[in-house]
């Protein structure tokens, strides 16, 4: 941050007695700490935990995860059954946290759940913000996500997870 978000005013570091150096407006006479918005990218599996499901969107020919911002007075895991639903027209049985990741091109802090979903019907997928839904083996998923991307890194993630743990009892 460069500039006050209160008054416009240039910014200046200044050190902090337990934060170090901070920028700091010297108008507001405060220091203007971190701000970004906030997102959840979902890895959602079939009821039998068997498939994966990859999206293409915004005219875009690459698969991705199900992905959403925060909104404001929202929990992030509302926002979780929320994108869900909105985009796959699903239900989120069961979720849960697996790791973040700063993506600086959008200046986001993208939180990676696994969701657990009811059903695997794409009858009411999104058609403004969906151009293509498919369900993927856990191989296959691998082998079409959009590679060197915050998508893949996730997937890899909660393979490695769940196949560390004991299949059948990741979400309990």
């Amino acid at each position: 941050m460069k500039f006050c978000s209160a008054c416009g005013n240039a910014l200046i570091m200044k050190k902090h007695e337990h934060e170090g150096c901070i920028p700091y407006c010297t108008t507001c006479q405060k220091y203007i700490f971190p701000q970004f918005n906030t997102a959840v990218s979902l890895v959602a599996l079939s009821p039998d935990e068997k498939q994966i499901l990859l999206i293409q969107q915004y005219g875009k020919q690459r698969n991705v995860l199900v992905a959403g911002y925060v909104n404001q007075k929202e929990s992030v895991e509302d926002a979780v059954c929320r994108e869900m639903q909105e985009e796959i027209g699903s239900r989120v049985v069961a979720y849960r946290y697996l790791k973040s990741e700063y993506f600086e091109k959008t200046n986001t802090l993208m939180l990676s759940f696994a969701v657990l979903l009811d059903s695997t019907s794409l009858a009411d997928v999104s058609d403004w913000e969906i151009d293509e839904a498919k369900w993927y083996s856990f191989d296959e998923a691998l082998k079409a996500i959009a590679l060197a991307s915050l998508a893949q890194r996730f997937l890899l993630n909660f393979i490695h997870c769940y196949e560390k743990e004991a299949k059948g009892n990741f979400f309990k």
